[in-house]
């Protein structure tokens, strides 16, 4: 016995019968993996591959300044990734479109898109949450009103 082994059974912390388990193993306490019941397989289909847990998320920004370029904010979302769209240097008739085409977008992959400013929309995937919101800002007139001197 060695001394840690001898100051265990001194304080009780041990009991024999403990220790002769340890030193003779036995053939029926060893785990069978031949032989497993169907709830083990079907637990063990539950397990989920960490390759397939992106291990950063990325929120791209995006300007576009014609139509075309919102397939490629539509590739991003597809790809997992938030896209922030800033749509005030594009004409209203095609920044609709735009709005119009990633709202599609978003319903067919399980997302959401929100207004976060005047022109710019926030674009998630299913993988992200968004919490809150942001008021709208007032009229002008009104506005001017409300600034801190």
């Amino acid at each position: 016995m060695g001394m840690k082994t001898k100051l265990k059974s001194f304080f009780f912390l041990e009991d024999e019968e403990e220790m002769n388990e340890r030193r003779v193993p036995n053939k029926e306490m060893e785990p069978n993996f031949h032989h497993q019941s169907p709830e083990a397989n079907s637990n063990r289909q539950n397990v989920v591959s960490l390759q397939s847990v992106q291990k950063s998320s990325k929120v791209v920004l995006m300007e576009p300044r014609v139509y075309a370029e919102a397939q490629e904010i539509a590739d991003h979302l597809k790809n997992r990734r938030s896209v922030v769209v800033n749509l005030q240097r594009i004409q209203h008739d095609q920044a609709v479109r735009i709005v119009d085409f990633l709202s599609g977008t978003v319903y067919a992959i399980g997302g959401d898109i929100q207004r976060i400013g005047a022109s710019i929309f926030l674009c998630t995937p299913d993988n992200v949450e968004i919490a809150g919101n942001i008021s709208e800002l007032m009229d002008g007139d009104e506005f001017k009103d409300l600034r801190w001197t």
